[in-house]
């Protein structure tokens, strides 16, 4: 009998090789880039003879301390270190010339949550192309995918709509983790860096976060929970309207709701429209910030009981069109700006393209709308597979 292999994340293996000792690097990471010990990044390498000569923070900081989008980090100084951390949500999003003189590598060490919206894969993608015009090395450690491998949904990424929630033609549900995706980008979206991808060890493609022996700590401060990032590839695109997506509340994302909407017909409505492995449960909340704050909002929580049969990415559009439906003169597209985007609708940017709205305006079902997805799921199902570690 052939004894199961240990997991291992890839900074595990990456300081097990001993790869970087005497070297100066620069480490991209936030609160959640520890170890199955609760070993930051950071400490593993101090401890690993590796000296860090510069800290990268992604979108909320490196304390993950600014609960809201589009909020800006600014540049500071770790007083414990005397080093100086850079943030890459600032005026800046890539790594300039002066963030890496004197840095041997990049280390990148992040924890992304399976959608294509999520800015730390495009942090990734922007430190790879820094690092390629200053012929720096760069060293993506691997972590898991926390809503697993397997699956791919929702619709692509279509030129014209391309900005920091999107940079790449991938759907919104990937099923990659970040070192895959790092190997994506770099070799087929033609970035063309220096890149090592450290993969895990003992992590299989079906395994959501809760399989293996990792804390969840919160890859951003509207993730608190592993069933914050499984709803996460449809919710996220209320945040394209004027509807709560459950922001100022214990339950961003799976909560949702606004004031004029009666909670047990919508709920019962929902569920009566037999979405596989959803049950949708009526909910009231306050907000104590963001949209509908300190108001009563009626709506649903969003309760998963079964993951291999849900489809986020189809329930997060059939939740936006009950809402629209449900107060058709109160409901409306969110106004740009958002995410360093002026002029297009928000929706757009989250979406991929200008469809959902127009598809929904049009009287368009949801699972019709789903359906014009698979062709190019298929295609990128057959594009991913050059890439994938496991």
């Amino acid at each position: 009998m052939i004894a199961p292999v240990t997991f291992k994340l890839g900074t595990d293996v990456l300081f097990e090789r001993d790869l970087l000792r005497g070297r100066n690097v620069g480490v991209v990471c936030n609160p959640a880039s520890i170890d199955g010990e609760f070993r930051h990044v950071v400490n593993r390498a101090e401890q690993s003879g590796v000296r860090v000569g510069a800290i990268f923070g992604p979108q909320h900081g490196l304390r993950s301390d600014l609960q809201e989008n589009m909020i800006e980090t600014p540049h500071a100084e770790d007083a414990r270190r005397r080093v100086p951390v850079y943030s890459l949500y600032s005026e800046t999003r890539m790594p300039t010339s002066e963030m890496l003189a004197g840095l041997d590598a990049l280390v990148i060490d992040l924890q992304d949550v399976g959608t294509r919206i999520y800015t730390y894969i495009y942090t990734m993608a922007n430190c790879l192309t820094a690092a390629r015009a200053h012929d720096l090395p760069v060293v993506v450690c691997d972590r898991p995918n926390p809503i697993g491998g397997l699956d791919v949904e929702g619709p692509m990424l279509e030129d014209g709509y391309r900005s920091f929630v999107g940079q790449y033609p991938i759907p919104m549900r990937h099923g990659m983790t970040i070192g895959e995706l790092a190997r994506l980008f770099n070799e087929a979206f033609g970035i063309g860096a220096k890149l090592e991808v450290v993969a895990m060890r003992g992590w299989s493609r079906g395994d959501f976060f809760d399989a293996v022996p990792l804390a969840w700590v919160p890859p951003s401060p509207n993730i608190p929970t592993l069933d914050s990032a499984i709803v996460y590839p449809g919710t996220v695109l209320f945040e394209g309207t004027n509807i709560s997506e459950g922001r100022g509340t214990n339950r961003p994302f799976d909560l949702l709701g606004a004031p004029w909407v009666d909670a047990e017909p919508f709920a019962e409505a929902l569920n009566a429209a037999g979405f596989p492995g959803v049950h949708f449960r009526p909910a009231w909340f306050e907000p104590t910030f963001h949209k509908h704050a300190n108001a009563l909002c009626g709506g649903c929580q969003v309760h998963v009981t079964d993951r291999a049969a849900f489809q986020p990415v189809l329930v997060g559009v059939a939740l936006i069109d009950a809402f629209r439906r449900a107060g058709p003169n109160q409901f409306a597209w969110r106004e740009p700006p958002y995410e360093y985007e002026y002029t297009k609708p928000p929706i757009d940017m989250l979406y991929g393209s200008a469809r959902l709205r127009s598809d929904l305006e049009a009287g368009r079902a949801p699972r019709d709308i789903a359906a014009s997805w698979e062709s190019g799921v298929r295609e990128f199902r057959s594009l991913r597979e050059t890439f994938l570690l496991y």
